[in-house]
């Protein structure tokens, strides 16, 4: 009871004031409701920490490679090995994934070149991961680039030493390719004679037309020797394993680093038809005209591919599947809404407020058939409908309502993707933090607007962070957000809006609660986007 107090009263700003008029049996429920969010909050730490680790590179290999003799085995495929592989990577996480292939592939290695970021390894020097270093008589080289995730003259000099070694091999060889996100800054290759500049400034001006990513995936591949299955393509006729690291939302193969190891479903034309839309086709450089006036090459088939098999290692959903093994560990009723939670990060924030709302409805008037549940229900539906998220599973949040009931356990929902944030401000931030931040505004609105709502009935924790350990340019992967925030924030003198509306989440959470509503991993080294985790508890419990 003292170290409550004692808490309590170091964060209160009028101290005097709660000297005097200390009420034992008030600060008792006070220190109760604190001691019950600070439980939440270190489960929600320990849920996303999970996440995390289901998907590090050691981690990974170590759960879908194995060798048994002189058989490679993945997953559930063989492939013989007898010091024959050579081993290409191009990512983020790729040291640690090569560090990891090196240990279980021993001498049947017998070359390899990975394209890893500017200081990756002095960053896992200094953070003492010699896990994910290579060992000090390597056989795989490690070339740094890509500073700032741009192409580089360091990462085409890297990527022109992968095209080397792969250009060289037989029917005899296995080609290990390991892809992570940030490989298709790593693994630049134009098309001679495009040089690096030129497909560089044209990749700028279709994003500031407004390309799409799947456009600028279309010109990048059309361009480039590597990508879009250019990598596959020059390593024929040796077997090709590749190992992924998805990133990308819905884990679409041909946008993994642009594909290096996927049929290529674009043509020049439609890579023609992109340029003309954002008029630019009379304004490209001779060399740009040149490579798409040369003869079309027939379309990639299946059959053109016999040699290759692509393996997801990493995925969203792995994490959140590792996370929910966490969550029930914990005593929570546990279900994983979606892997593909994407779209603009306010209508993100409408739909989990509303989500929130909506259980919290549910189990204050213990009948999902009540008038406020239904409607609510439906504005979610619609949301979803609009947002386009196929695999959003309300079902099962019913379901899990039903036995929350029933056991009167803590309910923990789990989903992940990559939201947008709209730049309207000059702050510092990032999607998750900022998508925290909303969801604390929309549930301060909904307390403000309905004193009575069966949400304040509950405790609610929500927390969003980003898997590599770095959201936007800050230090931080994510945050949390609750119902009281805005409230606490208004009386620290901060206006949550105003944050908000400059994009400044970061310094935000910085200031507010002295920066404990932060969540910080330090860098991962692992990427597999976002996991967001909505606890909710009735206060009676």
């Amino acid at each position: 009871m003292v170290t409550a107090f004692g808490r309590y009263f170091r964060l209160h700003p009028n101290r005097q004031l709660i000297y005097k008029n200390w009420q034992p049996r008030r600060l008792h429920r006070i220190a109760s409701v604190m001691s019950k969010k600070m439980c939440l909050r270190q489960h929600g730490l320990q849920i996303f920490q999970a996440a995390i680790n289901a998907v590090l590179p050691q981690n990974m290999i170590k759960n879908n490679i194995q060798i048994e003799g002189d058989r490679l085995m993945v997953q559930n495929q063989c492939f013989p090995v007898h010091k024959n592989v050579y081993l290409v990577g191009f990512g983020k996480a790729v040291l640690g994934m090569a560090a990891a292939m090196e240990a279980i592939l021993g001498d049947h290695l017998l070359q390899g070149v990975i394209s890893i970021p500017v200081g990756i390894q002095r960053i896992l020097q200094l953070a003492g991961k010699e896990d994910m270093l290579l060992r000090p008589q390597t056989k795989i080289q490690a070339m740094e680039g890509a500073r700032h995730n741009l192409p580089d003259v360091n990462a085409l000099k890297a990527a022109n030493n992968i095209h080397h070694l792969v250009e060289g091999l037989t029917t005899d060889d296995l080609l290990l390719v390991l892809i992570s996100g940030g490989g298709s800054a790593l693994l630049p290759a134009p098309i001679p004679p495009i040089t690096l500049e030129e497909k560089q400034c044209l990749t700028k001006q279709l994003a500031a037309k407004g390309a799409t990513i799947q456009e600028l995936n279309t010109v990048r591949k059309t361009l480039s020797l590597l990508k879009g299955g250019g990598l596959a393509r020059a390593a024929r006729p040796a077997q090709v394993v590749s190992l992924i690291m998805s990133d990308v939302v819905g884990d679409r193969l041909e946008f993994v680093a642009s594909g290096p190891t996927v049929p290529n479903s674009q043509s020049k034309e439609d890579c023609h038809k992109i340029l003309s839309k954002y008029n630019l086709a009379s304004s490209l450089p001779e060399s740009v005209k040149v490579v798409l006036s040369q003869p079309v090459i027939k379309m990639d088939r299946e059959e053109d591919f016999a040699h290759v098999c692509n393996f997801i290692v990493g995925s969203n959903a792995i994490a959140l599947e590792e996370a929910k093994r966490k969550s029930e560990s914990l005593g929570y009723n546990t279900s994983v809404l979606s892997t593909v939670v994407s779209g603009d990060v306010r209508t993100v924030a409408k739909l989990y407020s509303l989500l929130i709302r909506y259980v919290c409805s549910v189990l204050a008037a213990a009948n999902s058939q009540n008038v406020h549940a239904s409607k609510l229900k439906d504005e979610i539906l619609q949301m979803v409908g609009n947002m386009g998220l196929p695999d959003f599973h309300l079902d099962r949040c019913l379901e899990l309502l039903e036995e929350a009931q029933s056991f009167r356990r803590p309910i923990c929902f789990l989903a992940g993707g990559e939201t947008t944030v709209q730049l309207q401000g000059k702050g510092k931030g990032g999607r998750n933090q900022e998508l925290a931040l909303l969801v604390a505004l929309e549930l301060h609105g909904v307390k403000s607007e309905v004193p009575q709502d069966p949400l304040t009935k509950h405790e609610v924790v929500f927390l969003s962070g980003g898997t590599d350990g770095q959201d936007g340019p800050t230090e931080a992967a994510g945050a949390f957000a609750y119902t009281e925030l805005v409230d606490k924030a208004f009386g620290e003198g901060l206006n949550t809006e105003d944050f908000v509306n400059n994009n400044d989440s970061f310094t935000f959470f910085s200031k507010f609660n002295n920066g404990a509503d932060l969540i910080v991993t330090g860098l991962t080294n692992t990427n597999v986007m976002d996991v967001q985790a909505i606890i909710i508890q009735p206060k009676e419990i």
